[in-house]
């Protein structure tokens, strides 16, 4: 297989299948509770810790996508409205 054929571009196409094949078999063996369980936060402190790091990450972050609240705000092929400010 020549070099070429191997780029993949922006993203990968073999990464996300091993991903999604990965996540379908953790899901699978019914292991999400259990993880879900052991990823809690183990007193107080910790869970405050972690909010704090949630909020200077978010400090850090270009907003939400307004889609998530409202699809009508972004602007798409075939469609005249626009963004609201």
């Amino acid at each position: 297989m020549a070099d070429k054929d191997r780029i993949e571009g922006e993203g990968s196409y073999s990464g996300t299948k091993a991903y999604n094949e990965r996540t379908k078999k953790f899901m699978d063996a019914g292991k999400v509770d259990e993880a879900a369980r052991a990823a809690k936060p183990k007193s107080e402190q910790e869970a405050q810790e972690l909010q704090k790091a949630e909020q200077v990450g978010k400090q850090h972050a270009r907003g939400e996508d307004p889609a998530l609240r409202d699809p009508k705000q972004v602007p798409h092929e075939g469609h005249k409205h626009k963004p609201k400010p």
